[in-house]
This record gives structure tokens, sequence and C-alpha cells, in this order.
């Protein structure tokens, strides 16, 4: 049984997939199970071959990367989404957030950053091109705090800066000393506290407001 993390990668542009192919073709840990130049057979290919992760390109003909992971999501198939992308834009970002996208890399840093994208997504762990930080935070014209912030509780905003760090619920527990379970309750709580509905509800309204910046 090949345990290895198999990867679709799709974008329109041929050199590039090739680039990227022969990148990952050099990890032991990874397969590529096929390629797409459009987002339509890029869906066809996630539906029909399952693949641990999808590597999408943002923008694409027929259908868009971002649209693909809405599909994935929409349909609840068990692949993980990385979308590549040229554009700094926070909404984008948001709108993949929303879709389940836990890869988000900068496609100028693509072949360099892939296989540690790939490798967290697949171990459920969300991955933010550094290049990409201002993302998570748009301080200029931010408005002010939520007042439902304030409902929480001193550890429970510790967690909450803790995800908008992007780290997983065992790496929040190690970090506060607490058990995964309690971590997984203040999730719970703190989605009551804030009337958030939905799988990333949380981690948006994190990267949104971040108390620890």
């Amino acid at each position: 049984m090949d345990e290895r993390i198999s990867v679709i990668i799709a974008d329109d542009h041929p050199f590039f997939r090739a680039g990227v192919r022969q990148a990952l073709e050099k990890e032991p840990a990874i397969v590529i199970a096929g390629e797409s130049e459009n987002g339509d057979d890029a869906l066809t290919k996630v539906i029909h071959l399952k693949p641990h992760v999808a590597v999408l390109d943002i923008q694409m003909p027929d259908i868009t990367g971002l649209e693909v992971a809405k599909r994935i999501e929409h349909l609840g198939l068990s692949t993980e989404v990385i979308l590549l992308t040229m554009l700094d834009d926070r909404k984008v970002f948001l709108e993949a957030i929303d879709a389940g996208v836990k890869g988000y890399v900068l496609k100028d840093s693509a072949v360099s950053e892939l296989r540690k994208a790939i490798t967290s997504v697949y171990e459920g762990r969300h991955y933010i091109s550094p290049s990409l930080a201002g993302l998570l935070v748009d301080r200029k014209g931010r408005s002010p705090a939520p007042p439902k912030l304030r409902n929480l509780t001193p550890t429970e905003l510790r967690v909450l800066g803790l995800i908008a760090a992007l780290k997983t619920n065992q790496e929040i527990a190690d970090e506060l000393y607490i058990s995964k379970r309690t971590v997984e309750n203040h999730r719970v709580n703190m989605a009551k506290k804030l009337d958030l509905e939905g799988t990333n509800a949380l981690l948006k309204f994190a990267l949104q407001n971040n108390p620890d910046l």
C-alpha cells in the first residue's frame, strides 16, 4: 500500500507545472497523481483520483482554483487544497478560508515552499507563505475590536491568538500546558460567545481580530 501523499497539480502554464512536478518528484514522501491545465479538469481529477492534496492556481481557465476549492468543500471531499497566487489580496484570502482552503502559497516561491505546504495541510495544519503574512492582518483602517471579544476569558483570548497564528489544537495545547480536549472545549465555547457557526468561522474571526496585535 502506497503511504505517500498523493497530489494533483493544476495550472494553465505547462512550464510552471513542469517545474513544480520536477521539484516534488524529488520528495520520496510525495507522489504526483495527476496534472490539469484548467479548473474543470482539476475538479474531475479530484473527484475520480481522490488525491490527498490538490495544488491549484487561483487563476485558471473555465473555473478558478478558488471555485474548485469551493466545490470540493461543497461535495464534502477529503482532498485538502493549496492555492497558488500572484495576488496579495486579503479579500480573496478570507474567501479561501471560508472555502476550507488550508494552504495559500505565493506562486513566485511555490517550488521552494510546496513540500512544506503539502506536508502541513496533509497533517491538518494551515500553511501561509511567510511573504503573504500581511494578509493575516489589516492594520490600516482596521475597525475597532468587536465588543463580543470582551466576553472571552484571558485564556480564551490566548487560544484565539494562537488560532490566528495557525496553530493546531495539539500545538495550542502544548504551548498552554493544557489538554487537546480542553482546547477543543475552548473553541466550542468561544464560537458560542461570538455567535459563530461553520467549520472555519472561528479561524476567520481570529485572523480578522487577532487579540495579540
